[in-house]
């Protein structure tokens, strides 16, 4: 036992290590930076390469488009040139355009699609777990492999046009050769691909909806097509606003659909006839690695992220936007209930 004399006697360096389980200089900026050393040695290899593979690349890309460079010989400063002459490329516009229309043609299906099949899977069906696998599988599938595949059923003597013409349109369609008929090939693909992902957020969002609030629905006489627009949509507002967003992200860079179904060995891939199939992404690629222009890629490049952090902030604003609109008119109508 010991008294309070003999703790006197003890050290202030060993009485500090009694109570705290410190050494005398963990309280010194020398004993602090020893104790939080091991954990900052632990993470420090994903930092390390995030910066090499990561940070450095992003910033270098922006040096990169007030240069002119082929990629071998000396780096020539041209300014803003480089942006100067995208905004006169028509090309560039037209990709624009493009990569515009394809993602109208397919995220706005897409989403529909994706919110039905959740609200169905959120129903008790039977195999639940196994189609929420099958509607998975798209998305991990090498997007390659099956823009070859679809490539062969989107030729003129490919299956499309077979199932098509068995239902009395002789004449099918030009999948791969007009406007059209390119725009809707690649968005198909995009809905095939990324429906069942966004199935599964909006799965997982139906999930954290009380249930009372469908009991309710249900007790009022409501169908399926009531209760998915008037209670699955309003309470899914956070779920489809970051929807909408990773989807808008997505759908303005696209490129492996188009570059492999369109692939030509000489001189590269321009889009398919008339170029309709150019996308923003696309044209980058061309310009950067078949033209050699890595200045003129780089600034096609941030220009491509200013235009979707543009197209998320308007995203954000429509969506959620809304939903205070929603909000304040529920509330004044309570209050009105309540003046009453």
């Amino acid at each position: 036992m010991v008294t309070v004399a003999d703790a006197a006697r003890v050290p202030d360096a060993e009485r500090s290590e009694r109570a705290g389980g410190r050494g005398a200089g963990a309280g010194t900026p020398a004993g602090r930076w020893r104790r939080h050393l091991p954990p900052y040695l632990a993470i420090s290899p994903y930092y390390l390469l995030f910066a090499v593979f990561g940070a450095f690349p992003v910033v270098f890309s922006l040096y990169l488009s007030f240069q002119d460079w082929d990629g071998i010989g000396d780096m020539r400063f041209v300014g803003l040139q480089q942006y100067e002459w995208l905004l006169r490329d028509s090309v560039f516009w037209h990709s624009i355009l493009n990569t515009f229309q394809i993602w109208f043609l397919s995220t706005v299906p897409m989403l529909f699609l994706a919110l039905v099949l959740a609200f169905l899977l959120h129903s008790q069906v039977r195999y639940a777990s196994a189609w929420r696998v099958a509607y998975f599988i798209p998305n991990v599938t090498s997007m390659v492999a099956m823009t070859i595949v679809f490539g062969s059923v989107f030729a003129q003597a490919g299956l499309a046009n077979s199932m098509l013409k068995a239902v009395g349109v002789e004449d099918g369609v030009g999948w791969l050769s007009s406007s059209l008929g390119i725009k809707s090939a690649i968005s198909i693909m995009i809905i095939w691909r990324w429906v069942g992902y966004n199935a599964l957020i909006f799965l997982a969002g139906l999930q954290a909806i009380p249930t009372e609030l469908f009991e309710a629905a249900r007790v009022d006489g409501a169908n399926s097509r009531q209760t998915l627009f008037r209670v699955v949509v309003p309470q899914l507002r956070p779920v489809i606003l970051f929807a909408v967003i990773t989807s808008t992200i997505n759908g303005l860079q696209i490129f492996t659909e188009s570059q492999v179904l369109f692939y030509s060995d000489d001189p590269g891939t321009t889009g398919g006839p008339g170029q309709e199939g150019m996308t923003i992404v696309l044209y980058l690629w061309q310009k950067s690695f078949n033209d050699l222009q890595f200045g003129y890629g780089a600034a096609m490049g941030w220009l491509l992220f200013a235009i979707i952090g543009l197209f998320a902030v308007i995203n954000w604003r429509l969506v959620s936007g809304s939903d205070r609109d929603g909000r304040r008119g529920i509330s004044l109508r309570k209050g009105a209930r309540n003046g009453r």
